[in-house]
C-alpha cells in the first residue's frame, strides 16, 4: 500500500519540478543553466517510455536462445583466407 503513494509522491513531486524549471525558462529572467539542465532532462526521460518495451512484449525480438545460438554458429564458422596478390592475378 505504500509503494504507489510513494510512487505517485515521487512522479507529482518531480513533474512539479520539471513544470518550475520549464516556467522559470520562459518567464523568469535570471533562469539559467539549472533550470535549463532540469527541463531538457524530463524532456529527455518523456521520450523513454514511448521506445522502451520489455523484451517479452516486442513485436518481433529474438529471445536469448537464438542469440547464443548465433553466435555459436559465428565462431564456428572460419572465414577464408585472405588473397595475395601476384603474378597473373590483373592485367600488369
Amino acid at each position: 500500500m505504500a509503494r504507489p503513494i510513494v510512487r505517485r509522491g515521487a512522479v507529482l513531486g518531480l513533474g512539479a519540478l520539471w513544470w518550475w524549471a520549464v516556467l522559470r525558462l520562459a518567464f523568469a529572467p535570471g533562469a539559467g543553466v539549472l533550470e535549463g539542465a532540469v527541463a531538457a532532462g524530463g524532456w529527455g526521460l518523456s521520450l523513454l517510455p514511448v521506445h522502451c518495451v520489455p523484451k517479452a512484449r516486442a513485436a518481433g525480438a529474438v529471445g536469448p536462445e537464438r542469440w547464443r545460438d548465433a553466435w555459436r554458429a559465428a565462431r564456428a564458422t572460419t572465414a577464408s583466407p585472405p588473397r595475395r596478390s601476384g603474378a597473373g592475378s590483373g592485367p600488369w
